[in-house]
């Protein structure tokens, strides 16, 4: 009888609690036989208390632990050749009074900032240069152009972020949304590179 084909693709990032046994399925997407189906249940490792936030999971360890297993079978490896495995925290949910204080504080610190701008930029001079340019008269407290560019300067932010509150207005991605996509992206890449370093430290071992 010849040998079995299965597809596996590593998933890139799962989450998984201390303690937690984490089977193949829980890491990885597999495309095989009615013969194979259990071959997801099959127990990859099991997360101790001294494995830190993440941990690095090659896909050469994995396809060894099938082997163990299922020495029959043929593993065709596609896509990522790592799964990151952040380890979750128990959090307590903060109480409602750190809430608004951090509330307070975030809403405080930018209307310091957006200030700060219109005084480094002059822009209530500008407002009343460009009142006078329309109206022919100097007026200290051009509200006719302030209250407008106050609303919006908020509905700008709203727009531009593409969220009010958990409504989308479209599914592009916020600007917002790629940053924190790049940054995860690199924080990954740092964890891979992290741990394929100390891995080649242990194995060299300490040098004479």
């Amino acid at each position: 009888m010849g040998t079995d084909l299965v597809y596996l693709q590593l998933k890139k990032r799962v989450k998984a609690r201390v303690g937690e046994i984490l089977l193949l399925r829980d890491l990885a997407q597999l495309l095989t036989g009615e013969d194979h189906e259990d071959l997801g249940y099959l127990p990859i490792l099991r997360l101790g208390k001294d494995q830190g936030s993440h941990m690095v999971v090659d896909v050469m360890d994995v396809l060894r632990k099938i082997r163990q297993q299922y020495p029959d079978v043929e593993v065709r490896s596609v896509g990522p050749l790592q799964t990151i495995i952040e380890v979750e925290a128990v959090y307590k949910v903060p109480s409602g009074v750190l809430v608004a204080l951090v509330w307070l504080l975030l809403f405080v610190g930018s209307a310091l900032a957006i200030m700060n701008f219109h005084t480094d930029v002059s822009m209530k001079a500008v407002h009343e240069r460009i009142y006078y340019l329309i109206t022919g008269e100097h007026n200290s407290k051009p509200l006719l152009l302030q209250i407008p560019y106050s609303i919006g300067i908020g509905l700008g932010m709203v727009l531009f972020f593409n969220h009010l509150f958990k409504r989308k207005f479209n599914d592009e991605p916020s600007p917002l949304e790629l940053e924190v996509f790049l940054y995860q992206e690199n924080i990954d890449q740092f964890v891979i590179d992290h741990e394929k370093s100390k891995d080649r430290g242990d194995r060299n071992g300490p040098s004479g």
